[in-house]
């Protein structure tokens, strides 16, 4: 990797900590982080080249993974020293991961092939804002419909092999900005049956494997196109990482606490609300210039 020179004014700082806070907040709530990544950048842009940013709001969101691997490591590390010699596997975990693994597939295989399809034609403001609208209403739908239900599957244990591939066919809709990965999985859980807590965690080990390839992939791709990182970008990385982290945290621990009592109605209302601003204030003058 070549390291190239570069500098960043206070501004450009002041902007990376906004994104980042942004970031750490909607990578969980089913309100698209992708789509609010792009609007903030719509009016707030940061002074840097399309394709580093095209690569930064896919790679800050590993602050944001980070939290879920801090937050949930008892329930997602196999292995357990109860002496120092002998590691004992909880196959219960082993078998979550199977499931996550089974269930990130359909999206690999589709981001992989589609990727540059889905940037250059599907990142625009019109796009962000259907789907924030679309997913808003099914939410309000679905919600209602649920408003009695009793959900066969509680808890993430209880998941199977078919459901855990039910729910990642319905993360490859999360490839469209605006649409929210963690929306559009824990509405996928919902309509198979399965709890609001139980979908959100799910949601959550997902967005592992999901995020880690995928900034991998960009990470590479920039590198190879562009010859290496500036050194105002790796400080850009760093900083939107640490800041998603750091605000992660409490974003994760307040979604699980209002699904234990509440439904999803609210995000949808949000989401028609954000997605009517955005025809107005960014699609319609555009289509009128």
């Amino acid at each position: 990797i070549i390291y190239t020179g570069g500098s960043m004014d206070f501004v450009e700082i002041l902007k990376i900590l906004l994104l980042g806070i942004i970031e750490g907040i909607t990578e969980w709530l089913p309100i698209s982080s992708t789509g609010h990544l792009i609007l903030t950048d719509t009016f707030f842009p940061l002074k840097m080249s399309d394709a580093f940013k095209e690569m930064f709001n896919v790679v800050i969101q590993l602050g944001a993974i980070l939290a879920v691997v801090v937050l949930f490591w008892k329930k997602l590390f196999p292995f357990q020293w109860k002496d120092k010699s002998r590691p004992v596997v909880q196959k219960d975990i082993l078998r979550l991961w199977g499931k996550v693994i089974v269930a990130c597939i359909p999206a690999g295989i589709v981001g992989i092939l589609l990727d540059d399809f889905l940037e250059a034609h599907l990142h625009t403001p019109l796009v962000i804002a259907a789907m924030l609208i679309l997913y808003g209403i099914a939410f309000i739908v679905i919600e209602n419909r649920n408003k009695n239900r009793v959900f066969k599957i509680e808890s993430t244990d209880a998941i199977d092999w078919k459901t855990a591939l039910i729910i990642g066919a319905f993360q490859v809709l999360s490839l469209i900005p605006g649409t929210s990965r963690s929306g559009v999985t824990v509405l996928g859980a919902i309509l198979v049956g399965v709890a609001r807590p139980a979908a959100a965690e799910f949601t959550f080990f997902l967005a592992i494997p999901v995020m880690f390839g995928a900034s991998f992939i960009k990470i590479l791709k920039f590198v190879f196109e562009n010859g290496g990182f500036a050194g105002s970008e790796i400080f850009a990385l760093l900083l939107g990482c640490v800041v998603a982290f750091a605000v992660s945290l409490a974003a994760i621990k307040f979604l699980m606490n209002f699904v234990k009592k509440h439904d999803f109605k609210p995000f949808g209302w949000y989401r028609i609300v954000l997605g009517v601003i955005v025809l107005i204030a960014i699609v319609i003058p555009q289509l009128a210039a």
